[in-house]
């Protein structure tokens, strides 16, 4: 529909805003008049051409086959030029026939700020001849005041909740009509099997659907501050309707004629199984993250007894060590603070990245201020990979604050450059000190893949990200370590 008005119209953009609105919600439109719909733009050369279509979901379709960027019939013209040029609802002399079965068409301009933008055609198919049911005639009705907004620049209603959303309720799912006072004049079937879900057992039609949910609603249940208004059918709003039986959803689309409301369309769904899963999921995931905080909250005990072990200990070589085990464990920990807090079992290594700078800069011993600089991001990373890239990044970044500037030089600097490509994950760890090969030549007769560190994550890598490490010279001086991973599942 875009590429069609870009190629083919001059409208201004609130008028393809005011189209797009239209198509966006005119699924009820279908279904209360149990039609196609066609939108029709007007050319220079004066055919029209087929923006869009909407097939009713319950009766046969007349289009089997999409006519989106298709020209007018030379029959349907005339009727199509009277409606945009006259800007009235125009009603055919008789049925046209496709093939086998007849069709009737009624076209509708519609208006948007006072001026014709576009026609919509109603094409019902006629099929095989009955009568007419109670209801059919209550949706019919009901469509036909729709579209005779949308003839005035009353319809599509702006600000106003379209498109689908969790438990949006459609026609077939239950339809009420209510007249300018919020009385119910009509009430599908599916309608009042909904509301005698709710405990409700009195007759709809004739009485206020406002004071009928009133008495449904429990003390000391919150109420959404809308749904007075949907019940009147004086917004065009949404809102739910909960007791302990059952829930519905409800949503209004208030009718008017000049700017006047005249009653409104109200639509319910039973949506009780979906607020019970709703709150399952919920109470699964308070679950989750209860347990999460409390593994971040054992993971920091253990970190202060292992604090209190190392201070009562003489060796410095032991309790080094001890000060690198508490800052792993307090790197764990920190990545299970952040899954308590989500929502998801994603976790966003961007944020971490000041605290595990701030965990790295407590093993340094020497006299060089080191600024730490993260380029580019790492994406949300999904909770079974998350505690093995924090582990491999810290211990990355702790290696290079700790022997890469065994030189004593006043300033020094690491990066951590972070490039995310779906599920493709490259981290580069560089820093500008003395050299890889220096580390070992100062720093004593160790071989690179020897030491604690190396060994964690190397394996962390290899096994729990799917990825590879390499350890070079940085062009310029220094060293770089360059790790590619491969996260599950893909996301972002």
């Amino acid at each position: 529909m875009s590429e069609l008005l870009e190629q083919y119209s001059a409208l201004g953009e609130s008028d393809v805003k005011w189209l797009h609105l239209l198509v966006g919600d005119w699924q009820v439109l279908s279904d209360l008049a149990s039609a196609d719909l066609v939108l029709w733009l007007p050319l220079e050369d004066g055919n029209f051409i087929a923006l869009a279509q909407c097939r009713p979901p319950a009766s046969t379709t007349v289009h089997y086959d999409d006519i989106v960027g298709k020209l007018a019939p030379d029959s349907m013209r005339p009727q199509l030029r009277a409606a945009f040029t006259q800007m009235r609802h125009q009603r055919p002399r008789g049925p046209r026939w496709f093939g086998s079965f007849a069709v009737r068409e009624d076209v509708w301009p519609v208006v948007h700020a006072g001026h014709a933008i576009a026609v919509l055609a109603r094409q019902a198919n006629l099929g095989p001849s009955r009568t007419t049911t109670r209801m059919e005639l209550a949706y019919i009705e009901s469509a036909d005041d729709l579209l005779a907004m949308t003839s005035r620049g009353e319809y599509p209603i702006q600000d106003t909740t379209t498109g689908q959303r969790r438990g949006s309720p459609r026609v077939v799912d239950g339809f009420i009509r209510l007249n300018a006072d919020g009385e119910v004049l009509y009430a599908s079937p599916n309608a009042m099997s909904c509301f005698h879900r709710l405990g409700l057992m009195e007759p709809l039609i004739g009485h206020s659907l406002l004071e009928l949910a009133s008495k449904l609603i429990e003390r000391d249940t919150v109420v959404d501050e809308g749904l007075p208004l949907v019940l009147m059918g004086r917004a065009p709003w949404r809102a739910d309707v909960e007791t302990s039986k059952a829930s519905i959803s409800l949503r209004s689309i208030p009718l008017t004629d000049n700017g006047h409301r005249v009653g409104a369309v109200v639509l319910c769904r039973d949506v009780s199984e979906l607020r019970r899963r709703e709150r399952d999921l919920m109470t699964k995931d308070a679950t989750i993250r209860e347990i999460h905080h409390r593994v971040k909250n054992n993971l920091a005990t253990v970190a202060a007894l292992l604090r209190l072990q190392s201070r009562r200990l003489d060796s410095t070589e032991t309790r080094d060590a001890l000060q690198e085990a508490i800052r792993r464990v307090s790197t764990i920990s920190m990545v299970h603070e952040f899954l308590s807090q989500s929502l998801d079992e994603n976790v966003d290594l961007d944020d971490m990245f000041g605290r595990i700078v701030r965990l790295t800069s407590e093993v340094s011993e020497t006299r060089t201020r080191i600024e730490t600089e993260l380029r580019g991001s790492f994406g949300q990373i999904p909770a079974e990979s998350a505690t093995a890239l924090a582990l491999v990044i810290t211990e990355l970044v702790s290696n290079a604050v700790e022997h890469a500037f065994l030189d004593n030089r006043d300033t020094g600097k690491v990066l951590i450059d972070a490039q995310r490509n779906g599920p493709e994950l490259l981290v580069v760890v560089s820093d500008d000190g003395v050299g890889l090969d220096n580390v070992y030549s100062q720093g004593g007769s160790k071989r690179k893949d020897s030491g604690l560190g190396f060994q964690i994550v190397r394996t962390l890598v290899a096994n729990e990200l799917s990825g590879t490490i390499k350890w070079q010279e940085r062009p310029g001086g220094g060293t770089e370590v360059v790790v590619r991973a491969k996260l599950p599942d893909g996301r972002r």
